[in-house]
């Protein structure tokens, strides 16, 4: 039972990058001791590190999960942050949409918005608002990344730098009080920056399972960011250092949570 349950916790955290010690007591109908005894014994020997209330993948820096699998994992959280953060948007506003699969939840969100206009890098956000005659896409240019379907690159970064937006919605792959906002793809995470400097305001949009992750990219500091909307799964510590350095969050309600 120790080495199959363990074996699990391995496969569970190389699928989801993060485990929680609640939902890891709850699934093996074991106490919190046994299950910290088990991350004790799995980060002594490389698997993972552990992290308040849980515990994250070891060495993820580089490591960037699939799109496919990122658009399906964490539905529900990453629908209720994508309609939490599309009610601070007003009608009117000017917006850069960052790539990712939460941002492209915001950018669904948008339908009732009336004369916005969108810039974006990301195809999918692109489509998914181009048959709204309310709202006006703007698609910056550059290196299609596959799989992603998203553009980067120094024509990007130049399209950027020629606007001015009132708020910039980015997605995140990692993120901590100390290390600020992270994320994988070399030349995404320099657009990115881009976006960051020419927005009024940033919203940054992160579920549960961001929380005490570090990727390989540095973005910015937390101070950087206005807004970061995210649901009731996240780490309470980490969001409670984050609030400590002025950074205002949003906790999503998860309507299909049970």
């Amino acid at each position: 039972m120790l080495h199959e349950r363990r074996s699990k916790i391995i496969q569970m955290i190389s699928t989801d990058r993060m485990v929680k010690v609640s939902e890891l007591c709850e699934l093996f109908n074991v106490s919190i001791e046994t299950i910290r005894r088990d991350l004790e014994y799995l980060e002594k020997n490389g698997y993972l590190s552990r992290v308040y209330g849980g515990a994250i993948i070891k060495s993820a820096y580089g490591l960037e999960p699939e799109y496919s699998s990122r658009e399906v994992k964490h539905l529900p959280e990453k629908t209720a942050i994508g309609e939490r953060a599309a009610e601070l948007i007003k009608d009117g506003d000017t917006i850069a949409i960052d790539v990712g699969t939460t941002t492209l939840e915001f950018a669904k969100a948008l339908s009732e918005k009336k004369g916005i206009t969108v810039l974006t890098n990301a195809i999918p956000v692109a489509i998914a608002l181009s048959d709204n005659k309310d709202i006006r896409v703007i698609m910056l240019g550059g290196d299609v990344r596959g799989g992603e379907c998203s553009t980067s690159g120094f024509l990007a970064e130049k399209s950027m730098d020629m606007f001015n937006v009132d708020k910039a919605i980015i997605g995140i792959g990692g993120i901590t009080a100390d290390e600020g906002i992270t994320d994988y793809h070399i030349e995404e995470a320099n657009l990115r920056r881009h976006i960051i400097d020419r927005a009024e305001n940033v919203i940054g949009l992160a579920d549960f399972s961001k929380f005490g992750v570090i990727a390989m990219n540095r973005i910015c500091s937390v101070e950087k960011i206005t807004t970061i909307v995210t649901d009731n799964k996240a780490s309470q510590k980490i969001i409670s250092d984050i609030r400590n350095k002025g950074v205002n969050i949003i906790v999503a309600d998860i309507k299909d949570n049970k």
